[in-house]
């Protein structure tokens, strides 16, 4: 839906505008280390401490602060990447997709494509998944605080997939990214919400002396757990750990807010290390607390499993910002979707009036402008992940495979390769 201010835009002075005719970016290093710490702090961090309990102490510190170090390293490579050919005066890529282009070439930039979307079309249904998880599991609360911690408290998830899904379908119709800043503010507030609900509830029962026996090695092959499902136990705990630590979807749409000087890559490197170094502080606290409190029996998401029950209110307020957070987190990561088929259908069919014509609707003093084909696809995009995520709704092992899917060539290969291209480094030679 469009919203349509009827408003000209004044022509602006040249001053106030960068170098690439627009407006003046006023961003800072503090601003950038917000956005990334707000981006990594996600429903992955309640999952640390089943990754924890899967990998021991010795393995899973050691695990987190290699990610951070291969993040801070390869992050720093991408935002070098910002400017083509000059990491300094070259011409703005806005975003990740462009960069490799401009570097790589038109097969890697198909390859990243493939790769960027396919992980966020993955991540939506996982955030269909892990809504109503936390739905169902503020019943749970509700259930065993007035039945009693043996009740039967089971509920099916599906109802609430549903439910989330059609009002997906209602916030899919916003039609730009830029109109839901207010959506994934609020967002990003609830995600702190529950992160420090689910450590200080960990804490609670560390410090009251109930904490579970844990091990340098994590959970040992036995009776009840094979060699098998040790090894993939600890491949999904890698995942899960690999995940939280993504942030390169969104890198380039942080360091576009930047100013100018300092140069945007000196600035941004800056941010990328106070920003992980934040951000392996708090996973090490969720993960260490989270496993300290459960030991061998931490469940998959600490909030989610009920290895707390009281005080149910504050139980279930967190699973109530993981929804919140999941509701404005779906269309941040769907809108780049929609955005990328919309423009390829444009370009396609530019003289189709079902695909780009608006038929205005007015309600009072606003019009609105209703697209068909926006209105069909992007419902039916919804309604397929919804389904998807009804026939898997398994929250680690779907995490895991998005942690697996994106770390290694987002995070590791594409960095390395811009790098090699940026800086002309031959075969054969260290640089």
């Amino acid at each position: 839906m469009d919203i349509e201010a009827g408003k000209d835009i004044p022509s602006r002075d040249p001053a106030e505008l960068d170098d690439d005719g627009r407006v003046k970016r006023t961003g800072n290093v503090f601003i950038a280390t917000t956005h990334i710490v707000t981006v990594v702090v996600g429903a992955g961090v309640l999952a640390l401490a089943w990754a924890m309990a899967q990998l021991g102490w010795i393995a899973g510190i050691a695990v987190m602060v290699l990610f951070a170090c291969i993040s801070v390293y390869t992050y720093n490579l991408i935002a070098d990447c910002y400017r083509y050919p000059d990491p300094v005066s070259g011409k703005r890529n806005y975003t990740y997709m462009q960069a490799v282009d401009a570097y790589l070439g038109g097969k890697m930039h198909v390859f990243c494509g493939s790769v960027l979307y396919g992980k966020l079309a993955g991540v939506t249904v996982g955030y269909t998944i892990t809504s109503s998880i936390s739905l169902v599991a503020i019943k749970k609360a509700i259930c065993f605080h007035k039945k009693g911690h043996a009740a039967y408290c089971k509920f099916s998830n599906n109802p609430y997939m549903i439910g989330f899904g059609i009002f997906q379908i209602l916030l899919s119709q916003i039609p730009n990214f830029h109109k839901l800043t207010w959506l994934s503010t609020i967002a990003a507030a609830t995600s702190f919400g529950y992160a420090f609900i689910g450590s200080g509830l960990s804490l609670a029962v560390v410090v009251s002396g109930k904490g579970e026996a844990t091990s340098i090695f994590g959970n040992k092959v036995g009776p009840d757990l094979s060699e098998a499902d040790k090894v993939w136990k600890v491949f999904s705990a890698l995942g899960n750990i690999a995940l939280a630590c993504s942030f390169a979807t969104v890198i380039y749409d942080i360091m576009d807010t930047l100013k100018s000087y300092p140069p945007e890559n000196k600035q941004m490197k800056k941010a990328n290390v106070l920003g992980i170094t934040a951000m392996t502080i708090l996973f090490l606290l969720c993960g260490g607390l989270g496993y300290a409190a459960f030991g061998h029996d931490t469940p998959g998401n600490i909030l989610t499993g009920f290895g707390f029950y009281e005080p149910f209110w504050l139980v279930a307020l967190g699973n109530v910002f993981i929804v919140i957070h999941m509701v404005g987190a779906y269309q941040v990561m769907a809108q780049p979707l929609f955005r990328v088929i919309e423009m390829g259908a444009n370009m396609a069919w530019p003289r189709s009036d079902f695909i780009n014509k608006g038929y205005p609707i007015k309600m009072g003093s606003l019009t609105f402008n209703i697209n068909l084909f926006r209105l069909i696809w992007r419902s039916m995009y919804v309604v397929v992940a919804t389904v998807i995520a009804m026939a898997m709704p398994f929250f680690n092992e779907f995490l895991a495979l998005l942690g697996a899917i994106g770390f290694w060539p987002l995070i590791v290969f594409f960095p390395v390769q811009m790098h090699i291209a940026q800086k002309q480094i031959r075969k054969g030679t260290l640089g």
